[in-house]
């Protein structure tokens, strides 16, 4: 049960000791490196070297609680703030509780939770990922770019606000998430006017070695007025299915994601956006060998942009305790045009971020750091 509920973050709140007693828990992670960046897709831009924080994944300070309320129910609630280390800045845009913030009851029904939420598809996808969404290895690096509000990704939003979200028991290790959001960025406007809902689905199964999922994600402008992207009135559409395979000596990944932009705008064609991912973890000890290689094509005829990003990353890790990991990761990123009248196309601009900053135009990167939990 507790695993399942890891794709909405709600096994952090519902853990076997939360569950034991009525209390509330402080928890979190520091995570501070070196990066290095360089081969920028604009001209005569020099590397760039810095110190990060929130590398591999994003630092936090977090209160997680429960309460038996009797007859197998439980109430609980996560309130998690993003920060960085290197300056001591708020993250999620200054936000006091950014990362997660939510209330809901659990028990032989299942969970119901409400609040500002992990979206369903990004927790499959970074769950899959050998990097776990952070580094610069990290496959959101060839997801289309300039598609975002808010902050956010529109291809793959990293959370949801004003959401509601159930996830069934477990059966035999199969459940579902289904969640509903009446505005996925900010607060909903009067009439609903330039309000984005959101629906999404998201089977899951896992058992043993294997763990897979099929996820369905829709953002919809439903207002009529200008709406996120000017006045095309978009509707995102994401397919994805993702899973990953134990070997034991070796741990195999892979997904397969399909995103699809229509608009109400007669003067806007189609947006699509094709992505896989292969990869692999090879543990030996308390060290660790990860590599994946992902690939995603966009074909946006409005803007005559119609290429493929091509990323492959290595990454190692060290468990120097429980709780104190090191880590170094290297990216390399192509761009390209599609193939035909590549001086009427618009190069792709994939670039090599991590878990907390963007690639700033550059195609390979490098991080090396330590990160603690408590």
């Amino acid at each position: 049960m507790q695993k399942k509920l890891m794709v909405l973050a709600v096994a952090a709140a519902v853990s076997g000791a939360a569950l034991a007693q009525s209390n509330v828990q402080i928890y979190g992670s520091v995570d501070v490196g070196l990066s290095h960046r360089g081969d920028n897709i604009a001209d005569n831009t020099g590397g760039k070297n810095s110190i990060d924080s929130g590398i591999s994944s994003g630092n936090r300070l977090g209160f997680k609680g429960t309460e038996d309320l009797g007859n197998g129910v439980t109430a609980l609630f996560v309130l998690e703030s993003g920060f960085a280390a290197d300056n001591g800045n708020l993250a999620q845009g200054g936000r006091l509780f950014g990362r997660q913030a939510y209330l809901g009851l659990t028990g032989n029904f299942g969970t119901f939770i409400a609040g500002r939420l992990y979206a369903p598809h990004y927790s499959l996808l970074s769950s899959v990922d050998p990097f776990r969404s952070g580094t610069v290895g990290q496959y959101r690096n060839v997801f289309a770019s300039g598609l975002n509000t808010g902050g956010e990704n529109l291809f793959d939003p990293t959370r949801v606000d004003n959401t509601v979200a159930y996830v069934t028991p477990s059966w035999g290790g199969f459940n579902v998430t289904a969640a509903y959001s009446t505005n996925a960025i900010g607060q909903e406007a009067a009439g609903n006017d330039h309000d984005n809902t959101v629906i999404a689905l998201l089977p899951r199964y896992t058992n043993g070695p294997l763990d897979v999922g099929f996820s369905y994600h829709r953002i919809k402008d439903d207002d009529k007025g200008a709406g996120v992207l000017g006045t095309i009135k978009p509707k995102i559409t994401n397919w994805a299915v993702a899973g990953t395979y134990d070997f034991k000596v070796v741990k195999l990944h892979a997904f397969y994601d399909k995103n699809k932009l229509t608009t109400q705008n007669p003067g806007w064609d189609d947006i699509t956006l094709k992505s896989w991912l292969l990869g692999a973890t090879v543990p030996f000890g308390k060290n660790a060998i990860q590599f994946s290689y992902t690939q995603s094509k966009l074909d946006d005829q409005t803007s005559n942009s119609a290429g493929k990003s091509k990323q492959w990353a290595l990454g190692y890790t060290y468990a120097l305790s429980k709780r104190t990991n090191f880590y170094a990761a290297y990216s390399d990123i192509n761009n390209d045009n599609e193939k035909g009248n590549k001086a009427n196309k618009v190069r792709r601009t994939a670039s090599a971020g991590d878990s907390s900053n963007g690639g700033d135009g550059y195609q390979n990167g490098f991080n090396i750091g330590l990160k603690h939990t408590f």
